[in-house]
């Protein structure tokens, strides 16, 4: 059973930056599709990105540019970078990761999530 623990959200001024990582245990993170995913108050789950097994990176529009997706396969961690965070990006941040190296951006492609961590910004 694969295990995924979200961490790094919190509290920040618009223009500000928080680091997210999702920390993997059951299984290793390398060979599969891990993605981000946000969730605001009274609002659908989106896509934020994904990072493929390769390596190859996708980006929602909104947030092409300011937040990076990463994976250290040492560590079996991925992580989102957001810079210039704006008050709409203010969302529970979930991760979540396939079975398999196949690449999707809908949230009801994934197989596995993690508890969310809350990103709040302030104007």
């Amino acid at each position: 059973q694969v295990q995924l623990v979200e961490s790094g959200g919190g509290l920040v001024q618009a223009g500000g930056s928080l680091r997210l990582s999702c920390a993997a245990s059951g299984r290793t993170f390398s060979s599969v599709t891990v993605g981000w995913f946000r969730q605001a108050l009274g609002k659908e789950r989106e896509f934020v990105a994904v990072i493929k097994a390769s390596g190859g990176t996708i980006y929602y529009a909104d947030v092409k540019g300011r937040f990076t997706i990463s994976r250290d396969n040492a560590k079996n961690t991925v992580y989102l970078q957001m810079n210039i965070l704006k008050p709409e990006d203010t969302a529970v941040y979930y991760c979540a990761a396939r079975s398999d190296s196949v690449v999707y951006t809908s949230p009801e492609k994934f197989d596995y999530w993690g508890q969310g961590t809350q990103v709040t910004v302030s104007s």
